[in-house]
């Protein structure tokens, strides 16, 4: 080992997140005094592609954002456009959007569980070491995300960049013996689930807590998927294992006041902050604030887990635990799309009128990562005057350079400075897949640099 007083250590085509991006760690002796994830992708400006486009097409433009998770984008634009004309989706419509996300939870998730999560908690350099370790677990994910893709592609038209969209609904519905192949797949994904969650539950987690303010949709009696009213569950107010605290609503309208994104030195993306202070959006802020309304199903596979009972407030503050919540998620969304196909009736039309009017409107809805934020303005004639959009991966920027700054403090605490480099970089790299962000429709994390002095 290379015991120089200053040291740079760089790991180029790290893979396993989706996104180009690198992290800066400074470490002064055994402190680590920096912690700076920098994101350096081209910004694509999407808000500004939107304005002057009429009010139809931000759900087929904005898709275009993420291939991982595109109906999170359409769902939040459809709901921030009618919002801004005044027009409710609910009913049969309602429903298919909501069974229409839970595929994408079920891919996303699945994706990210066993071929870019698991491997960390396995001594596997990638998913092709694992598959060579454990094939089966590779192909029942594989399994489970095609379910996933299933459901995208009979509502959405194709399983990437849904074009069965619009503001008010869609082009076309499906009649129910469409979607009775969907509830057969579902219930071979079901078994599959729950496996998932018995597989990660028995990995080994490092000791870790994030002390982060939790922001989530909630949506009393169910859990919250594609509506909601914004909650936020604070870091010095919930409780530790069965009882959490209560969460406190706050309008979707002051969304942009309670959130503000700010420009930092190091990273093209905008960084986000609630109430001046870091927070998390994402699986653990959706077990935390919505967990009670889970399905019977996943509750018993969370008790089983050991992420204690959510009917109580149970509360998962360690990070690397993330993985279980999200296999818990898995089985909640299967649950969900079989509720929503059982009780199926095909609407009388496929999408309600929206006619433009001058005004603003949000939307809100939680992609797999997290609470997304869409905002637009309209003029007489439906014209798009502005727009906001403010991502997952944006507002928990500030907590994912905390969590790494806090695994790496602890690592230092124990080995001293001479700490070993790659060891280091490991699980920092580890400590920000916890939070699979999505940096852009890439999937690869660039240039890890370790700087000691």
């Amino acid at each position: 080992m290379n015991h120089r007083a200053t040291r740079d250590l760089r790991l180029d085509a790290l893979a396993r997140v989706e996104g180009e991006a690198a992290l800066h760690l400074r470490v002064d002796g055994d402190t680590v005094t920096e912690t700076r994830l920098r994101i350096y992708e081209p910004p694509r400006f999407f808000e500004a592609l939107l304005t002057g486009r009429g009010h139809t097409e931000p759900p087929d433009i904005t898709a275009r954002i993420c291939g991982i998770c595109p109906v999170a984008y359409q769902m939040s634009a459809c709901r921030a456009i009618e919002d801004a004309c005044g027009v409710t989706v609910d009913g049969p419509l309602a429903e298919l959007r909501r069974l229409l996300y839970c595929g994408e939870w079920i891919e996303s998730h699945a994706l990210h569980i066993h071929l870019l999560h698991a491997p960390d908690f396995l001594g596997c350099a990638d998913v092709v070491e694992l598959a060579r370790r454990d094939r089966a677990a590779v192909e029942r994910g594989l399994r489970v995300k095609q379910t996933g893709n299933a459901i995208l592609e009979q509502l959405g038209g194709r399983p990437v960049h849904p074009v069965n969209v619009r503001v008010g609904g869609f082009y076309r519905t499906p009649a129910p013996d469409e979607l009775r192949p969907l509830a057969e797949r579902l219930r071979r994904a079901r078994e599959e689930a729950l496996d998932t969650v018995r597989w990660v539950a028995a990995f080994d987690f490092p000791d870790a807590v994030c002390e982060h303010d939790l922001l989530a949709l909630r949506e009393p009696g169910r859990y919250a998927v594609a509506s909601g009213t914004p909650a936020v569950l604070a870091a010095g107010e919930r409780g530790a294992g069965e009882r959490g605290g209560q969460p406190r609503e706050f309008p979707l309208s002051d969304f942009e006041q309670r959130v503000r994104e700010g420009q930092v030195p190091h990273s093209t993306a905008l960084t986000a902050t609630l109430d001046g202070r870091r927070h998390l959006t994402g699986p653990l802020a959706r077990w935390a604030i919505s967990g009670r309304w889970l399905h019977p199903v996943a509750v018993e596979a969370a008790r089983e887990a050991g992420l204690g009972d959510p009917l109580t407030g149970a509360v998962c503050d360690n990070p690397f635990r993330s993985i279980v919540v999200r296999a818990v998620e898995v089985v909640q969304a299967v649950e969900e799309a079989l509720r929503i196909i059982e009780r199926y009736e095909r609407p009388d039309r496929p999408a309600v009128e929206v006619r433009p009017r001058r005004g603003t409107g949000a939307g809100a809805t939680e992609a797999p990562r997290g609470l997304l934020y869409h905002r637009y303005s309209l003029t007489e004639d439906g014209t798009l005057s502005g727009a906001r959009i403010v991502p997952p991966t944006s507002q928990n920027q500030a907590a994912i350079e905390e969590d790494v700054r806090r695994a790496a403090q602890a690592r230092l605490r124990v080995a001293g400075p001479a700490a070993d480099d790659e060891e280091l970089a490991r699980l920092c790299e580890r400590a920000i897949r916890n939070h699979d962000p999505c940096i852009s429709c890439a999937t690869h994390f660039l240039d890890v640099t370790v700087r000691r002095t």
